[in-house]
């Protein structure tokens, strides 16, 4: 039997919420193996960040070596790279390992308003990685930095949407949470030609520490799987629906998703 396999190349959260802890937990959940590389190890909480601490880019690239080497993954997604030399090599790492399902999460800020990408990354991210992605997954405020765009419509957000097109993702889907203006969270995806929309009833709640990187950890787990973008899209979507109604209640601050809800709330056979 060919087991799906996932890599992801983020940063540790050490409060478990976020990064390559909640990757892994979602991978689990949807029957995919789980791989990592580490880009860096923050000491954060449900309160906030507390420290960062970026790994050396030599390593980072040996990881994702080693992985390839022995058990090549089906899909790959990035998290938190922080800066613009790390970004330069996990690019230059997807070229070389010829990965062809790439989910880029472009993290750039905690839900407690730490920054985790460095200001000049953004435009490393954009020229050099971009361009080998199959799907690219900004919330507003990162779709926003990325154009130079102010969105304050779903009109915005599908110009923001095809902008981010042109840079070279085969696949773009912008994120509804943080428009706060309306009682149900729209997500958007642009596949180059048309518009397709995903949406829910918002989940009034301050436990939604993680959610970007679970939707991408989501969407990458299913494309391991062999589905296409769309219906992975949909399983994402879905996957964190059920992560924020069924919360965990736990910590002071912004707390955690519950990565073992969409098991256990739908009933389906993942």
């Amino acid at each position: 039997m060919s087991i799906p396999k996932a890599l992801t190349i983020a940063g540790s959260d050490s409060g478990g919420g976020a990064g390559i802890q909640a990757d892994i937990k979602t991978f689990q959940e949807l029957n995919v193996y789980g791989m990592s590389a580490l880009t860096a190890v923050t000491a954060q909480n449900t309160l906030g960040v507390q420290g960062v601490h970026s790994l050396p880019v030599p390593f980072v690239a040996q990881q994702i070596d080693s992985v390839y080497a022995d058990l090549r993954p089906n899909a790959v997604k990035t998290g938190m790279l922080f800066s613009s030399e790390i970004i330069a090599e996990v690019a230059s790492q997807a070229a070389r390992h010829r990965i062809d399902k790439l989910v880029i999460d472009p993290v750039m800020i905690a839900k407690g308003g730490a920054s985790l990408l460095q200001s000049e990354a953004v435009t490393a991210l954009v020229q050099q990685l971009l361009p080998l992605a199959l799907v690219v997954t900004p919330n507003i405020p990162e779709a926003e930095v990325m154009t130079g765009c102010t969105i304050h419509s779903l009109t915005d957000r599908k110009e923001a949407a095809k902008r981010i097109h042109d840079y070279g993702p085969a696949y773009v889907i912008v994120k509804g949470g943080h428009d706060a203006g309306s009682d149900t969270v729209t997500d958007l995806l642009y596949d180059g030609t048309g518009f397709t929309e995903f949406a829910g009833p918002r989940v009034d709640t301050v436990h939604s520490h993680g959610t970007g990187c679970t939707f991408s950890a989501a969407l990458t787990a299913e494309l391991a799987k062999g589905k296409d973008v769309l219906s992975a899209a949909r399983t994402a979507r879905d996957f964190v629906q059920a992560a924020l109604t069924d919360a965990l209640g736990i910590g002071g601050g912004h707390g955690p998703t519950n990565h073992w809800a969409y098991r256990r709330q739908k009933g389906v056979s993942v």
